[in-house]
């Protein structure tokens, strides 16, 4: 998954500093009066950041089209945001390619710009420590209250506690818009209502795409039960439906029908009786419910694995603390021998048969050695799972290690792709091009993926075929940059993305796994990330055994990341994997990632295929020629001819990191 940011900035050691106390004299008077316009902004502690969703909405500006603008302050930066590269984790290097002598001039221009803000900045704040107007005469307390900067803040501080904060925020749905947007969205959001609409579909119904379609054309927000995600579901429709056919809809305890019915009644107008009755009146307690946390979930179901009890008591009744070990601290460890103390006398064995049953707990992974290596009795240091400081961090151990016996990975996979299947036929486009996130968030079978995934925690995943760990990872990768831009928020600029790509993780057989060591990792076969000097995984890196051998250029046109420039989500399964990925890359390559001008031989690229360039050739027109293939037959072999007969112009498109909901 490609991850822009803008190259790092290298400052110049020999860069000429500016007289800072001219500096300070040649602006103060004109910063006094940008001061006194503009005291809201100045004076306020917290900046208010622009809402989310003004800056999704905003145009991508190619690169090279960019026009310098009439600004004061603003210069310096804008020469700094001419050219964006990718980030892709926490430790690429962006930018090895710009030349030296470009990064000279920015640097002094952001060294100067940097140095004027902060003398601004300390004047600032001196003042208001020495309780001084702009003038350097004395403020009295009464005139300090008075003051329009104090209340402003006193006001901001009230409105702050009458702030609700929401997850669906951070995705810029619920931000604050102006009266024009604001009448826009009131003509397309849902009408508000106190009763309650239960859609039945099933997996793969055309109708109930239909039906969902009527259902959003009308503004009707609907709870969907899918009688194969809920099989007693079924029972209950045919119950009060005397059918189990799908779709059917509920308006409250009101049977309404099918897609059928609904354009019936709307033809006899009486499909506004039924709306303005649903619209109006609380559902009475013969209306069915909505899906209940845990049904018919099989995770929440299942045997405690034994061994689990066992590390439980012996979690506390051993001493966990931080300690020193071959120079360095190390936090919350116990030692061998205290854990073969407890197991001797826990389990009535000898120490030698403890010190195995300690090493069958450790290949559960319940604990590990601080280093590595295998359970010995005596002074080594062990940490249980989820008191490892980097795998406490990870996203699906919230609760701590999870006690039901593993299953195999085969299984899990397989309920995560039912899930995914049904999530996607739910909650996002028939092209797979948009993610309806603010459904996905409140959902039952949102809460569902986030219980399996727990189980990921001590899953074995060595012995797993290419094809399955394929289609694993590929629905997991997508599955898991949804689950990270709701709880995250989807990131703007290129240290959110960095923070996104790089530190939101999943613990998956014992091991950490961030959406860059899953991309680059584990579907690139460790190779190293664009714009990176290092590759994901080292020589002794257990998860090394999990990568494929080898690389698979057509993940690219499988793994989403979130935004409107990468391609379709859909769901892949490991009977038809190879299939699957020819299909997604066919559907994206033909969709706008590759577009040839014949007139003007021109060909725009998606950025994809530069950065990634590696995977597919090793030169730019190895690179086209491979993208050639997925083309439609007449299309590919022009591009073919065209591409061996004249000089082809090669643009890379702006890439759209706006969320794709």
């Amino acid at each position: 998954m490609e991850h822009p940011a803008n190259a790092n900035l290298v400052l110049e050691k020999d860069a000429p500093a500016p007289d800072i106390e001219k500096e300070e004299m040649k602006n103060v008077d004109t910063v006094k009066n940008e001061i006194l316009e503009s005291s809201s902004d100045i004076d306020e502690v917290d900046t208010p950041r622009v809402p989310i969703k003004e800056q999704l909405e905003s145009p991508i500006v190619n690169s090279d089209e960019v026009k310098t603008e009439t600004r004061s302050d603003d210069d310096a930066i804008d020469s700094l945001e001419e050219e964006k590269e990718p980030v892709f984790d926490g430790t690429e290097v962006p930018g090895l390619d710009e030349k030296e002598s470009a990064w000279s001039e920015k640097a002094v221009a952001l060294t100067n710009f940097v140095r004027q803000k902060s003398l601004v900045a300390v004047s600032t704040v001196l003042r208001r420590l020495s309780m001084k107007s702009d003038d350097g005469i004395e403020v009295s307390s009464e005139e300090k209250d008075s003051s329009p900067e104090n209340k402003v803040l006193e006001a901001s501080g009230k409105s702050a506690d009458r702030f609700n904060w929401s997850p669906l925020s951070l995705i810029g749905i619920g931000d604050s818009k102006s009266e024009h947007e604001q009448c826009v969205e009131d003509v397309t959001q849902p009408i508000a209502m106190k009763g309650r609409i239960i859609l039945y579909t099933s997996l793969g119904c055309l109708d109930c795409k239909e039906a969902r379609k009527y259902l959003h054309a009308k503004r009707l927000r609907y709870v969907e039960i899918n009688i194969d995600v809920y099989p007693t579901r079924k029972l209950e429709l045919e119950k009060i439906a005397g059918s189990c056919a799908v779709p059917r809809v509920f308006f409250n305890e009101v049977l309404i029908g099918g897609l059928k019915e609904m354009k019936i009644l709307e033809e006899s107008g009486k499909l506004g009786e039924k709306i303005d009755y649903v619209v109006s009146e609380p559902p009475s307690f013969e209306a069915p419910m909505p899906p209940l946390s845990g049904e018919d979930d099989p995770s929440s179901n299942g045997p405690v694995d034994e061994l689990a009890l066992v590390a439980r008591k012996m979690k506390g009744s051993v001493s966990v603390k931080d300690r020193f070990y071959k120079m360095r601290v190390f936090s919350n460890c116990f030692l061998g021998s205290e854990a073969v103390d407890f197991l001797s006398e826990d389990q009535f064995l000898e120490r030698d048969a403890a010190v195995e049953f300690g090493r069958k707990l450790a290949s559960k992974l319940f604990f590990q050695h601080v280093e590595d290596n295998i359970f010995e009795d005596g002074n080594h240091l062990y940490r249980f799972l989820d008191d490892d400081p980097l795998i406490s961090q990870c996203q699906n151990i919230p609760r701590g290690i999870n006690e039901a016996k593993p299953k195999p990975i085969s299984e899990i996979s397989a309920r995560l792709r039912f899930l995914l299947r049904a999530i996607l036929e739910a909650y996002s486009s028939e092209d797979g091009r948009h993610v309806d996130y603010r459904s996905i968030h409140g959902s039952e079978e949102f809460a569902r993926y986030l219980r399996i995934v727990e189980e990921l925690q001590r899953v074995e995943l060595f012995e797993i075929s290419r094809e399955e760990k394929l289609s694993f990872f590929i629905n997991l990768y997508n599955m898991m940059s949804v689950h990270a831009i709701l709880v995250w928020g989807h990131p703007l600029g290129a240290l959110e993305r960095r923070k996104t790509f790089g530190d939101f993780k999943y613990v998956i057989g014992g091991s950490t796994y961030s959406l860059s060591a899953i991309y680059n990792g584990i579907l690139r076969g460790n190779q190293r990330p664009p714009y990176n000097l290092v590759k994901p995984f080292g020589a002794k890196d257990r998860r090394l055994k999990v990568a494929l051998p080898h690389v698979e250029p057509l993940v690219h046109f499988a793994l989403v990341c979130g935004t409107r420039s990468g391609p379709a989500i859909r769901c892949y399964s490991p009977g038809n994997i190879d299939t699957e990925l020819m299909d997604a890359a066919c559907n994206f390559l033909r969709n706008g990632a590759l577009y040839v001008d014949s007139i003007s031989n021109v060909v725009y690229v998606n950025k994809i295929l530069r950065w990634y360039s590696v995977d597919f050739g090793k030169n730019e027109v190895e690179v086209l020629k491979h993208a050639a293939n997925y083309l439609e037959a007449s299309d590919s072999q022009a591009f073919l001819e065209l591409l061996s007969d004249t000089q082809l112009k090669v643009i890379y498109q702006p890439y759209d990191w706006g969320l794709n909901h």
